[in-house]
C-alpha cells in the first residue's frame, strides 16, 4: 500500500495538560502567590512527539498500561480534545466508542436513548426505527429499556452503548475497552463483531489491555508508555513488548503468571532432531518440559505470526490424564495449515485449564511452506468433496 492509503495520519503530536495545585482562598492568596512567582498549577505532559499512518482496512491496536496516554490519544483522534501541537488527518467518517455513557443522557429510558444516540450518529428515527429491535436484540436487555439509563449497571449500559456504534456506517471505528466492561457472554459477541469487521476491512482503531486480542485481530500495534510510543509494528512483536513491561508488576495470586520455566523443543517426530522448517502435512512434536511437582495438565497453542489463532488444545479438555508426577509430555500435531511464520504459546495447569502454573506466551517460531499442487486459500485445510 502507498502512503495515499492511509486513513489517519497523525506527525509530531504533543499535548498537556494544567493539574491546579490548590484554589486560592481569595484575592490575597492570589496576590501572595503572584508576588512570590508561584505557579498554581503544575503541566502534565500526556502525550509527546507521536507520529504514525493507519492504511485503509487496518485493525490497529493501541496498548499501554493505565496512564500511558492512550484515551487522551483516542480523543485527538475524535475531535474530542486539540493539539497542543502537531498534525492530525482522518480521511472518512469517523464514529467514536470511546467513554461509557458518552451521548447518554442518564434520565431518559433506555429507549430513549438509543434514538438520541443514533441521531448523534447521523441516523434519522427512520432508521433507527428499522435498527431498534436488532439493538436490543444484541444488548440483551430488552426488559429495562423502559427503565431510566442512570439505574442500568455498567455492564448494561456499555452493552447498549456498543450494540448502538457498531451500527454506525463510518469509514472508522473506535474502540475503548469494549471488553473490559462486559460479561464473558458479550465478550464473545464483541469477539464475533471484530471477525466481521476484520473479513470485510474494516478500519478499525482498538485500544485494550487484552493481548490475545491483540495478536488474534490487529494487523498492526502501538504501545504507548509515559506518553511516548515505545514499539509499533507487528502485533506479536507489542503483545510481547507490554507483557514484559507488566511482569514486574505480577504478585502471588495473578491467574496467569508468564513464565520462563518451561522448556519448549520443536523436534522431528521420526528423527528426533531439531527443526524449524516444516511442509504443509508434516507432523509437528512439540515436547514440554518442567521441574515443579504439581503440574497435572499442559496445553500447546499454535499462533500465526500476524495474530491469527490457530489451535490450542490442553489435557484437561482433551480428558487426557497425565502420568501422576511427569515432568515432560510430548503433543504430536498434523500441520494441515497453509505456509506461513507461527509461533507456540505453552501452558500448564492444575486440575483445570482455569488452574494455570506456568504460562510462556511468546515460544519458538516455525516456517511452514505449502508445496501442494493445488493451492488454497485461509489457514486451515479441511477436508473436502465437490458433487454436482
Amino acid at each position: 500500500m502507498s502512503d495515499t492509503d492511509n486513513v489517519v495520519v497523525v506527525k509530531d503530536l504533543f499535548k498537556s495538560f494544567k493539574l491546579p495545585h490548590e484554589q486560592s482562598s481569595g484575592i490575597k492568596s492570589l496576590i501572595v502567590n503572584f508576588l512570590k512567582h508561584k505557579k498554581g498549577y503544575e503541566t502534565q505532559h500526556v502525550l509527546k512527539n507521536i507520529s504514525f499512518e493507519i492504511k485503509k482496512g487496518e485493525f490497529f491496536g493501541i496498548v499501554g498500561r493505565n496512564g500511558s496516554g492512550k484515551s487522551t490519544l483516542l480523543k485527538l483522534l475524535a475531535g474530542i480534545y486539540t493539539p497542543d501541537s502537531g498534525l492530525i488527518q482522518v480521511k472518512g467518517s469517523l464514529t467514536p466508542f470511546i467513554e461509557l455513557g458518552v451521548g447518554f443522557n442518564p434520565e431518559l429510558t433506555g429507549r430513549e436513548n438509543v434514538f438520541l444516540n443514533g441521531a448523534l450518529l447521523g441516523f434519522s428515527k427512520k432508521d433507527m426505527l428499522k435498527m431498534y429491535d436488532d439493538i436490543v436484540d444484541f444488548a440483551e436487555i430488552e426488559k429495562f429499556m423502559d427503565q431510566k439509563l442512570k439505574n442500568y449497571s455498567s455492564g448494561m449500559q456499555v452493552r447498549l452503548a456498543f450494540s448502538i456504534a457498531i451500527k454506525a456506517s463510518s469509514d472508522i471505528l473506535i474502540l475503548d475497552e469494549v471488553l473490559a466492561v462486559g460479561d464473558e457472554a458479550f465478550q464473545r459477541k464483541c469477539v464475533s463483531v471484530f471477525e466481521k469487521y476484520k473479513a470485510k476491512k474494516q478500519t478499525i482503531i482498538l485500544v485494550t489491555h487484552d493481548m490475545g486480542v491483540v495478536e488474534r485481530f490487529c494487523s498492526r500495534a502501538l504501545m504507548l508508555e509515559n506518553g511516548e510510543i515505545v514499539d509499533i509494528g507487528a502485533p506479536r512483536k507489542v503483545a510481547k513488548r507490554y507483557s514484559d513491561s507488566n511482569k514486574k508488576d505480577y504478585v502471588e495470586g495473578i491467574e496467569v503468571p508468564f513464565s520462563d520455566n518451561i522448556k519448549i523443543e520443536i523436534l522431528d517426530p521420526v528423527t528426533g532432531a531439531s527443526k524449524k522448517q516444516f511442509i504443509t502435512g508434516d507432523k509437528l512434536l512439540v515436547r514440554l518440559s518442567w521441574t515443579r511437582k504439581d503440574v497435572l495438565n499442559a496445553g500447546v497453542t499454535l499462533m500465526k505470526q500476524s495474530g491469527e489463532y490457530v489451535f490450542g488444545p490442553n489435557t484437561a479438555n482433551d480428558k487426557y490424564i497425565m502420568k501422576k508426577g511427569a515432568h515432560n509430555i510430548d503433543y504430536l500435531v498434523d500441520l494441515n495449515i497453509n505456509q506461513g511464520e507461527y509461533f507456540i504459546k505453552a501452558g500448564l495447569f492444575g486440575d483445570t485449564d482455569a488452574e494455570v502454573l506456568e504460562f510462556v506466551d511468546q515460544g519458538p517460531m516455525i516456517v511452514i511452506e505449502n508445496k501442494a499442487p493445488k493451492q488454497w486459500g485461509g489457514i486451515a485445510f479441511l477436508p473436502h468433496d465437490w458433487k454436482n
